[in-house]
């Protein structure tokens, strides 16, 4: 309960304004490489004003589709701690999509930075989508980022509205989604995965900051682009191209008030034992 207080004190003053961007990143299988990119955007949204930036799912690795992923912890944690050195010399913030190996197990992750470069959220994926290589995460993602409650969703996990849901009844007022969706060859996708970040932001009066991997245009592979920045009433406030290697970028005003929602009706009691377990699992580290 204490950490609700947080929560709604934080936002009960002036509105916020938040710079935000989402990074439209075509990843390699070389780390090294892509590390080194991701440091370069953070280096140059950090001159611009951004206050917090998105990369999507694995674009530290490269998303593999393969048994195994031949990365070392060594290298994962290596290009981690230089993220979040970027983090700490630019004062920005960033949500970014890498792999972590601990005890035998790989995990698809979202690493999440604060201005400081202290990584303040590791969360793994809860729902894969047929990554042979990853073992499900163990928590909901609930952390505190340039002032504003939040939570982050990895690609598949945005076909299950609890995941959002139960950050939003805890004060959560933007989700960050970063994915590796589908690509051009499978278009008859493209209108549900449109539609659901839409929904996410509505139904949780949220903001949604999308960054999904673009596609490769020689062969329709990889993903399909379309990166989104999201408003808190569902209207997209910007969206990325296709197949380009898009950066956008929007001022968001988080408004103060009231931030849960009614635990009202047939569901109150339902809806009370998620953000239960939301509260306590919180803290989990995967392992």
């Amino acid at each position: 309960m204490r950490f609700l207080l947080l929560l709604a004190v934080s936002l009960t003053a002036q509105p916020i304004e938040l710079k935000v961007a989402a990074v439209q990143f075509r990843s390699s299988f070389d780390i090294a490489d892509n590390t080194a990119r991701i440091i370069a955007h953070l280096d140059k949204l950090a001159g611009g004003g951004v206050q917090v930036a998105a990369f999507p799912e694995c674009a530290v690795t490269g998303y593999h589709t393969g048994d195994a992923i031949d990365a070392t912890a060594g290298q994962l944690e290596s290009a981690a701690a230089r993220i979040g050195e970027a983090c700490a010399r630019n004062r920005i913030a960033a949500v970014v999509g890498s792999v972590y190996k601990v005890n035998g197990r790989a995990y698809n992750v979202a690493l999440v930075y604060n201005e400081k470069g202290e990584r303040v959220e590791r969360y793994g994926k809860l729902q894969l989508a047929g990554e042979k290589w990853a073992t499900p995460g163990n928590h909901m993602a609930l952390f505190d980022l340039r002032g504003v409650p939040s939570t982050v969703i990895i690609c598949h996990d945005e076909r299950y509205p609890e995941f959002v849901r139960l950050p939003a009844l805890a004060g959560a007022r933007i989700v960050y989604y970063i994915s590796h969706e589908s690509g051009m060859k499978n278009e008859e996708k493209l209108p549900g995965y449109r539609a659901q970040m839409m929904a996410r932001a509505v139904e949780n009066q949220m903001f949604a900051v999308a960054a999904n991997a673009p596609g490769n245009i020689a062969d329709n592979s990889g993903s399909h682009g379309h990166s989104r920045i999201i408003k808190d009433d569902g209207n997209i406030l910007e969206e990325a191209s296709i197949y380009g290697e898009d950066v956008i970028v929007s001022n968001l005003r988080i408004k103060a008030g009231k931030l849960t929602r009614p635990l009202k009706g047939v569901t109150a009691e339902w809806w009370k034992q998620g953000l239960g377990q939301l509260l306590r699992d919180r803290t989990k580290q995967l392992d």
